[in-house]
């Protein structure tokens, strides 16, 4: 059986694809969101979900909450004397959603599609498909949270979409998405988010805000409890404060310490006032989203929201503000992420009605190589990022850029693969290296070509070659712990292969400059320069390699031909 399992933060869900439509399966308490909480006990006892965030209160030092936020580091995690990676914690919880749906039909999952935060860099990718497998599940295809979101929003009436924002604040995570849906294609344009900010931020907020208040009415209670006690308290209540704030102007914090109550009264506007930081922290994914896609803030159809987060009112404040509008609420916060990861499930076991649903996505972080370059005065400045796929580039993609030797007799150039935004690669994610020997010549003489090819599993194909001597290189980055047999991986790159040729090599493309050609010659004055200058601008599309560019270029010296041809004498 497969199931789509939205892994979250705060909470997470399992639901599957049955009788033609999503479907969310409950736990064992009846409901269909499980608190991805953990606590275990001395003697080895294990609480998973709604039991787990009981004991928070009590047993603190052996309960543990948000640990996504750990995810793909190498943070662990201590409790009741076990020490635990945020990979174990996490497969904890997803077996416990394995035995729910089991409950449920009778029949153990194996397999499962998982959401992740779209801004997941691969190390954390590859972590929750580790988590995956620790809990005994084979893990088809992690699936970007706003892109399953976006199918559960797209889904409902099966209609064409022009561009729309899905805007998902959670537990920990924010993505933002621009998703456009047409002839039964969910596309993703663009993705950004900040996976350091998220409900939890705004429970901190709460808890500094009042903890001075707190401290008036009770200091010694306070100063009397352990500090990892008092921290698990404030912030439960922290959280309770803020969902009760979501539908009144003013609630009461509230925590109960040894018998004694301690209250304090928190208003709407304070809360606003104490957030006004992180509220700004929510405009940066947005604006980057749509800028890299090129779509203006009035383009956009609709503004979804995806998250539990999403429900407070200075969160929706903030977003009618910035986008002059008021956002759609009509997908359920927090169960739209588990509904499109059973969508992206049933596409995959071909399930019923979803047989002309097909989904693009986009590259989340820019891959590039390391380069060294000479400054002004001849100095040498090395781990210089040299992006090759820009993020939020569709994929399966393929791109090709040229690099040269900088030393004299230089007898081997070194490329180092990272995944990143950092001009410093140091700051980005190293996936690994390829060495090809050189030509011993003048610097600057000999041309490297270094061509990655992307798709959507995950798999990275990097070919370097010299056009000097004809040597070539090649590596497959693939997941660490990818199943796939080298039979499967060659499979995968031989589909990749025809991704392989420049644009400017590409039939239509060929036509189309041959064709501009014999009009530059055939022309002179005026109409020769406005050919000249439509060539040099269809040229310099192709060398950006950006289809969507290249089919603006080529419509449009297509139509300048046209015209040309039309003013013919004959």
């Amino acid at each position: 059986m497969l199931v789509g399992i939205d892994l979250g933060t705060t909470n997470s869900a399992v639901a599957l694809w049955k009788d033609g439509a999503p479907q969310l399966v409950p736990n064992a308490l009846g409901k269909v969101l499980t608190p991805s909480a953990v606590s275990l006990a001395k003697g080895g006892q294990t609480w998973v979900g709604e039991a787990a965030l009981d004991r928070m209160a009590t047993h603190p030092a052996d309960t543990v909450t948000s640990f996504k936020r750990m995810i793909g580091t190498a943070s662990m995690v201590t409790l009741a004397g076990t020490t635990l990676s945020p990979e174990d914690l996490s497969a904890m919880v997803l077996r416990s959603l394995a035995d729910d749906v089991e409950a449920a039909t009778g029949e153990r999952p194996t397999q499962a599609v998982i959401t992740v935060p779209a801004y997941f860099n691969e190390r954390q990718r590859r972590a929750t498909r580790r988590a995956g497998e620790i809990a005994g599940l084979e893990v088809k295809r992690l699936i970007n949270e706003p892109t399953a979101a976006a199918l559960a929003f797209g889904l409902a009436d099966r209609g064409d979409r022009e561009p729309f924002l899905v805007f998902d604040l959670g537990g920990g995570t924010f993505d933002v998405s621009i998703v456009e849906m047409f002839e039964g294609i969910v596309e993703v344009r663009a993705s950004a988010g900040d996976n350091r900010l998220g409900g939890d931020d705004f429970d901190a907020v709460l808890v500094k805000l009042v903890e001075p208040l707190l401290a008036n009415e009770g200091a010694d209670l306070l100063e009397r409890l352990p500090a990892d006690r008092r921290r698990a308290l404030l912030t439960l209540a922290a959280e309770r404060t803020r969902r009760a704030l979501t539908t009144a102007d003013e609630a009461e914090f509230s925590v109960v310490i040894d018998g004694a109550p301690l209250t304090a009264r928190v208003t709407t506007e304070a809360f606003e006032e104490a957030a006004a930081g992180l509220v700004k922290r929510l405009r940066d994914p947005v604006i980057r989203a749509l800028r890299d896609c090129h779509i203006d803030v009035k383009s956009l159809s609709d503004i979804v929201l995806v998250g539990g987060a999403t429900r407070m009112p200075v969160v929706r404040k903030a977003l009618t503000r910035m986008f002059g509008r008021f956002p759609n609420a009509t997908v359920h916060p927090d169960h739209a992420v588990a509904l499109g990861a059973a969508i992206q499930a049933g596409l995959l076991s071909g399930g019923e009605g979803l047989e002309e649903i097909r989904i693009t996505d986009v590259a989340p972080f820019t891959l590039g190589v390391n380069t060294a370059t000479r400054d002004a005065h001849g100095r040498f400045h090395d781990d210089i990022f040299a992006p090759i796929i820009e993020r939020n580039t569709p994929v399966p993609v393929s791109r090709m850029e040229r690099f040269v030797t900088l030393g004299d007799n230089q007898r081997q150039v070194t490329f180092a693969i990272y995944q990143g935004e950092a001009r410093d690669v140091k700051k980005n994610v190293k996936l690994g290296e390829l060495t090809v020997p050189v030509p011993a010549r003048p610097a600057g003489e000999v041309a490297v070509d270094v061509r990655f090819t992307y798709d959507t599993s995950g798999l990275l194909d990097v070919d370097v070659s010299v056009p000097a001597n004809g040597t070539t290189r090649n590596l497959v980055i693939v997941d660490e712990e990818d199943r796939r047999t080298q039979q499967d991986v060659a499979e995968s790159r031989k589909r990749l292969e025809k991704l392989k040729v420049h644009p400017r090599d590409e039939a239509e493309n060929v036509a189309l400059l041959a064709r501009a050609e014999r009009a530059y010659e055939g022309f002179t004055g005026a109409a020769r320069d406005i050919i000249g200058q439509g060539l040099t601008e269809f040229q310099g599309a192709l060398e950006k390699q950006d289809p969507r560019i290249i089919a603006d270029a080529r419509e449009g010296l297509t139509r300048l031909l046209d015209e040309i041809d039309a003013h013919s004498p004959l």
